[in-house]
């Protein structure tokens, strides 16, 4: 009886992670601009190889091949650099001038750059 509730955990730690993936992909496609798209990305995706990896770990572990250091460097790995690259790529594509979506309510980040010198954050133009 104990293998079957170890089976289910990993199961359930599978359809979880394949749950939140799919959702990732279905905001990828259906949000407007990039920082919604960056959004449903980075957090749903995250969360979604976290409970893969966890799932993979638990499996090993069941099958008598002892924990995985491989799978908590991947967790590790993951929560340290998703998050970092995918705030440096909407940060990036803001400073190089591409458009948010006409229906956002708020630029926050336009607000904040208002005080700071024009030469510090100046705008790229990437079409020149």
């Amino acid at each position: 009886m104990n293998n079957v509730w170890f089976e289910l955990i990993i199961c359930v730690f599978l359809l979880i992670g394949g749950v939140f993936c799919v959702a990732g992909s279905i905001g990828l496609m259906r949000f407007p601009d990039i920082y919604c798209r960056m959004h449903a990305l980075t957090k749903p995706v995250t969360l979604g190889a976290f409970c893969l990896i966890v799932a993979y770990t638990l499996f090993l572990y069941y099958a008598g091949l002892g924990l995985s250091m491989k799978g908590v460097l991947a967790v590790v790995f993951l929560f340290l650099t998703v998050p970092v690259g995918s705030h440096m790529i909407t940060k990036s594509a803001y400073h190089n001038g591409v458009p948010l979506w006409e229906d956002s309510v708020i630029d926050q980040l336009a607000e904040d750059l208002k005080d700071v010198p024009a030469d510090e954050h100046e705008i790229v133009n990437i079409n020149s």
